[in-house]
């Protein structure tokens, strides 16, 4: 699918940083697939208008054959969710010496478990709630009847491995602990059951530089009832944003910190999104952390790298030098080629 004749008209005078065919991959078959298919188109776009050769992919099984019929050569990942953020998808590219956007396999495969990222985070000292896993049919570290011990209400359910807050709960009365969990089980058979954290909802987004991981300016998320829901999420309108996020200057370090910290710990490369609560007294505690994070006009990475001085087009390019480096990684892995892939006729890249 290529891009309306509107889009190139709109070319900005710039030197792309790469000639080759960049197919941006979006859609799937995750519970987030619309929200997949509008980042990607809104990437597909701004490549466009920045002068690239860019066509859009809605990802199935014929994926590879798909690939090299468009002569694809550097894959932009617009994709949440599993199999698009867990490091499958990654994994497939890597195998046919694909390069693409983001974080690579082991990254996305920790960043995408949250019991996982929330394991390795505390074993680096990075504040993360106290919570349990609790597993579908009653096995695991806590029972289906009862509340785990060690964790009173309220408490959040989510499931371990979903994105855009879906399947997610806050429990503040044992009635509600029992529909919660099958709600999450409905999505993976780990639940996470965590102590909530009262507080402010926080973003911080890193993203890579010449000079390693910066964080980007904070997001404060004001949602509607104070629980940022998939509707407060995608439905413009319905959440404030306040970027910068309106906190003490120590509390805000600490969270740029924090940020980078998790981007390092995980392995992170390109842009991720990392989620925090942050109490009244201002101690911060990280949720989760996003590799793939949203490009819709809603999103918070734009927001984010706007207020830094990183309009849309600019922040696009950005992420796609991981992929650019990618690309020179696996050409030195098969010692110094000119950078081609298996998947289409390689240009050499600027």
């Amino acid at each position: 699918m290529r891009s309306r004749t509107s889009d190139a008209s709109r070319v900005t005078r710039h030197d792309p940083l790469t000639r080759a065919r960049i197919g941006v991959l979006m859609g799937g078959q995750s519970s987030e697939r619309e929200i997949s298919l509008k980042t990607g188109l809104a990437v597909h776009r701004a490549l466009r208008r920045r002068g690239y050769d860019a066509v859009v992919i809605d990802v199935d099984a014929s994926l590879v054959r798909r690939l090299r019929a468009n002569k694809v050569e550097i894959v932009f990942l617009a994709l949440h969710g599993p199999g698009g953020e867990d490091g499958t998808i990654q994994g497939l590219l890597e195998s046919i010496g694909m390069p693409y956007t983001g974080s690579g396999v082991r990254a996305s495969a920790i960043a995408m478990h949250k019991v996982t990222t929330k394991e390795l985070l505390a074993y680096h000292d990075i504040p993360v709630p106290p919570g349990t896993v609790v597993l579908a049919g009653g096995k695991g570290t806590g029972r289906t009847s009862s509340i785990p011990a060690g964790l009173r209400l309220p408490i959040v359910v989510k499931p371990a491995a979903e994105g855009s807050t879906i399947g997610v709960s806050i429990v503040r009365r044992r009635s509600e602990w029992g529909p919660a969990l099958k709600r999450a089980h409905a999505y993976d058979e780990e639940a996470v059951v965590e102590s909530y954290i009262d507080g402010r909802e926080i973003a911080g987004a890193v993203l890579a530089g010449p000079r390693g991981p910066v964080a980007l300016p904070t997001v404060e998320i004001v949602a509607p009832g104070g629980f940022y829901d998939y509707a407060a999420k995608y439905q413009k309108g319905r959440t404030r944003y306040l970027c910068p996020a309106p906190l003490p200057t120590a509390v805000t370090r600490r969270i740029k910190e924090l940020a980078v910290q998790a981007y390092q710990v995980i392995g992170c490369e390109g842009a991720a999104r990392v989620d925090f609560r942050v109490t009244p007294k201002g101690r911060p505690y990280i949720l989760e952390v996003n590799t793939i994070p949203g490009m819709t006009e809603t999103s918070l990475l734009p927001m984010a790298a706007a207020q830094a001085g990183l309009d849309y087009e600019a922040l696009t390019e950005r992420i796609l030098q991981s992929a650019l480096a990618r690309r020179e990684a696996f050409a030195r892995s098969i010692g110094g080629g000119s950078g081609r892939t298996s998947a289409g006729r390689g240009r050499s890249a600027r």
